[in-house]
Order: C-alpha cells, then sequence, then structure tokens
C-alpha cells in the first residue's frame, strides 16, 4: 500500500468516527469545514426535492410572470397559481431558500439570482419537464446500473433506439425528441458561435443537425458561408419545412440518410457535430467520425460539440449527470477531452485540439483537421 493510500484510510477511519464528528463541530477550528461538509452532504440528501421545487415554479410559470409584473404578494401569487394562500407560501419559502426568489419589501416576492437566468430560457425548462421521464426511472437506481438502461421510460422516449431502420421511425415521435432538442440546443449554440470562428470555412455540413437550429443560427452569424444539414429522412423533413419558414431555403441544402449506413454528402470543409457523439457508445461514435472523415477534403476540420466528463469546476455535470442521464437513454457516453482524442485519432484526424468556451458547463468544443 502507498502512503497515499495509507493517509486516506486512516483518514476515513477518522472522518467516519462520531467521537471525531462531535469534536470537529465543536473545535473552533475545524467548526467551519465540519458544517460545510454536512451541508453539502445535506443538499445530496435533498437535491431532489430542491429540483422538485424548481419544477413546480416552472410550471407554475412564476419566474417570467415575476419578470412580467414585478414583484408580487403571496395572496397575489396563490390565485394566479390557484393554489391556497398556505401551499404558495411553502413554495414561495423553499424557493427562496434556494436562491430562486428573495424576499422584496411589503411582503413582496421578486426573482432571485437563480431564478432570474430562468426567464426566457425555453430550453432549460424543456429539460426540466423532460426530467419527470428520468426521475421515473432513477426512483430505483441499482436495477438501473444492473439493467444498464434496458426498458426504461428514457429509452422508450428516445426515438432512434427503438427502430431498427430511419425508415420505421413514426412521425410523431420524431417531432417530440426533435423539439426537445431544438429547445435545448441554444445552451450551447451560443457557446460553439463565441468559441469558432466560422467565417474562416466555405460550405458547413451539419450532421444530426435536427429541424435546423444550429444552422440557422451560423446563418446569422456567418452571412457568406454555404450550408448543408444532415438527419434522418423525418428529421430532414422538419428541418426543411422550418428553415422554409425562416427564409433560408435557398441558402440550407438538407439531406435525409443515417450516417450509418449512407454517405454524407462531399463539398463541406467543415463537418459539425453538435450533441450528437454522447448518443452513442463508442463503436458507433467512431463510425460517425469515420463518415465525417470521408466527406471531408485534405485540410477540411470537424467541430465537435457537446458537454464533457471531467470538466474542471463540473466534474458532477460530466459524470454524475451525464453518467446517468445516458444510463437511462440506455446508449451514449459523456467523454473527456481525451476521450475526444483518442476518438478522432482512430477516425484519422490530426491536429486535435480543445477549443475554449465561456461556459465549459454547456459546452466543450474540440475540433481536428483532416490530413
Amino acid at each position: 500500500m502507498s502512503w497515499r493510500d495509507a493517509f486516506a484510510a486512516w483518514r476515513d477511519r477518522l472522518v467516519a468516527s462520531h467521537r471525531f464528528q462531535r469534536w470537529a463541530a465543536g473545535f473552533w477550528l475545524t467548526r467551519p469545514i465540519a458544517r460545510r461538509r454536512a451541508s453539502e452532504l445535506f443538499d445530496l440528501v435533498a437535491g431532489f426535492v430542491y429540483t422538485q421545487v424548481l419544477a413546480a415554479c416552472v410550471r407554475l410559470d412564476l419566474f417570467e410572470h415575476l419578470s412580467r409584473s414585478g414583484p408580487q404578494t403571496v395572496e397575489e401569487l396563490a390565485r394566479r397559481g390557484a393554489l391556497s394562500v398556505r401551499a404558495m407560501q411553502r413554495l414561495l419559502d423553499a424557493a427562496v431558500s434556494i436562491r430562486l426568489l428573495e424576499r422584496r419589501s411589503a411582503g413582496r416576492y421578486g426573482l432571485g439570482p437563480l431564478g432570474a437566468p430562468m426567464v426566457g430560457n425555453d430550453g432549460l425548462k424543456a429539460m426540466i419537464e423532460h426530467h419527470a421521464a428520468l426521475y421515473a426511472d432513477l426512483r430505483d437506481p441499482v436495477a438501473l446500473l444492473r439493467d444498464e438502461g434496458a426498458g426504461s421510460a428514457m429509452s422508450a422516449y428516445w426515438p432512434y433506439a427503438a427502430y431498427p431502420t430511419s425508415e420505421d421511425l413514426p412521425e410523431q415521435r420524431v417531432a417530440e425528441y426533435s423539439a426537445l432538442m431544438t429547445a435545448s440546443q441554444p445552451m450551447v449554440i451560443d457557446e460553439v458561435l463565441d468559441a469558432w470562428g466560422f467565417h474562416r470555412h466555405r460550405r458547413m455540413l451539419d450532421v444530426g443537425g435536427g429541424e435546423g437550429r444550429f444552422v440557422s443560427a451560423v446563418a446569422q452569424r456567418a452571412p457568406g458561408l454555404e450550408l448543408m444539414l444532415f438527419d434522418l429522412p423525418p428529421v430532414a423533413a422538419l428541418a426543411r419545412q422550418r428553415l422554409a419558414g425562416l427564409g433560408l431555403a435557398d441558402r440550407v441544402q438538407t439531406f435525409g440518410g443515417s450516417f450509418f449506413d449512407d454517405p454524407l454528402p462531399q463539398g463541406a470543409d467543415l463537418v459539425t457535430l453538435v450533441r450528437v457523439l454522447f448518443d452513442h457508445d463508442d463503436e458507433h461514435a467512431l463510425a460517425i467520425l469515420k463518415a465525417a472523415r470521408a466527406a471531408l477534403p485534405s485540410g477540411g476540420a470537424v467541430l465537435v460539440a457537446e458537454p464533457m466528463a471531467q470538466t474542471p469546476g463540473a466534474h458532477a455535470m460530466g459524470d454524475a449527470y451525464f453518467g446517468f442521464y445516458l444510463l437511462a437513454m440506455g446508449r451514449g457516453e459523456a467523454r473527456s477531452v481525451d476521450d475526444m482524442r483518442r476518438l478522432l485519432g482512430l477516425a484519422g484526424f490530426q491536429d486535435i485540439r480543445p477549443v475554449k468556451t465561456r461556459l465549459p458547463l454547456q459546452a466543450g468544443v474540440v475540433v481536428a483537421r483532416a490530413p
């Protein structure tokens, strides 16, 4: 046993001792640490309740209402939400305690520092509503781990997992999932657009582009860039319709197909994969990257953007949240930058490097070149 392991074992025995815990909570030098650790542990125990307080605020439209109308009394909010004053007071007290709301003058309530960013954030609200399926699967986390997501509510929601070919996909199932991805994409899009200069390219192919939210954002940021989108035929049809409504029908070419079965369109010097690879295991992610490599000319670039594991300051996001989220989905991996380097290298790419984003919690970006 190394000295580090021996020290860790001694520390664990010490911290696990009830006698030591009581001493640490009373001694002036260790008291702040003991209280902080106790609070952190309780937050883990109570975390689900906190998320349900947030969900209740979203479903009652509290954040948008307070943003429009200004601070309100508990009676005003209770009438609007069709709740008793007592029930609304319970919700408001809970929301204040986790900084979603704040108490204001004259007994009114306004937005808190964590509630204000929810205003107009349709993507985050869509994910909060979507979590109902995730929480259903997490009611027995050990069973979920043993079954590795088989038969979960989340895997049933993800339409591509249940059908062997793209032609078998029901349009309604595709529309529901595609709408969620479209609503939640802005959290990633802004990070990518601010991190990479798309104007340096001639033509971009967005693979797995959904309904075209990312392509339409790039179109505004880089007016001279030619654009293509590739996704499963039912999704490409939705994208074609949406892009036409935005006046981009003549600027964006849409292609329907499967990146596992069909070659990607040629002619782009940039292929983008925005929140695509983490839905797949390594074997299928590598197949997607090889398809991108085959579509690119020498010197062309691939850009991968998605939440990444082992993100400094946000380890819980990649390893805990997305680790279990993707487990419930029944497929996919939360990958680190080093994992991305390995897969991109195996796919034949060179000059592989991460690109800094403003909020790494929301998205990491890795870019590589075709030799």
